[in-house]
């Protein structure tokens, strides 16, 4: 290899090295977190949603706002490609209504109503929980309003910033909800 090819060869594996720490470099404290996913147990780094406008949710199999499910992944399905991810976290904190495994809850989700999203492992989201998500933590503390029950969202702008909670009755197709996520998709 000549000279000028071997500093074209170089010059293009110091850039493909510096992109993974330039994005770890712009993910927000916020994200910057290893959860364990549901289907598997295995970290993962939020860092990967950075950039994106992200719903965050806590999630059950048996309660009566389970059927937002449908709407989370219609949502998800709608704005992924403009930059949009939803984020299920389940939980049993609430009524004792997700009381299943990690495998089980994965598998209703899949099976019932078709999602796709990220999930990730059951977790403590109720604000005084022993062993409290460290997620949910930070975002009731941002927003000042920690889930009172299943389906509560979060919405996290493209920076990283926590902007706004929704309580469990705001449903994912809403016209409140689905204004203010068209809202964070337009802003860069």
């Amino acid at each position: 290899m000549n000279r000028r090819r071997w500093t074209k060869h170089l010059a293009g594996v110091c850039a493909a090295l510096a992109l993974p720490m330039a994005a770890q470099a712009a993910c927000s404290s916020l994200l910057n977190r290893e959860m364990p996913r549901l289907q598997d147990e295995k970290p993962q780094n939020l860092c990967q949603y950075a950039g994106k406008v992200v719903v965050v949710v806590n999630t059950a199999s048996f309660c009566g706002y389970t059927p937002q499910y449908k709407g989370l992944e219609a949502l998800y399905a709608k704005y992924s490609p403009r930059g949009l991810v939803v984020l299920g976290f389940p939980s049993n904190d609430f009524g004792k209504q997700e009381p299943g495994s990690n495998q089980s809850i994965a598998d209703f989700c899949e099976n019932t109503f078709g999602v796709k999203f990220p999930m990730f492992a059951k977790s403590h989201v109720a604000a005084g929980s022993d062993g409290l998500n460290p997620l949910f933590a930070e975002l009731a503390g941002k927003t000042g309003q920690a889930p009172k029950w299943n389906f509560h969202k979060y919405l996290i702008a493209r920076d990283g910033q926590a902007v706004k909670s929704f309580p469990s009755d705001v449903e994912p197709g809403s016209p409140v909800f689905v204004q203010t996520v068209e809202r964070l998709l337009s802003e860069p």
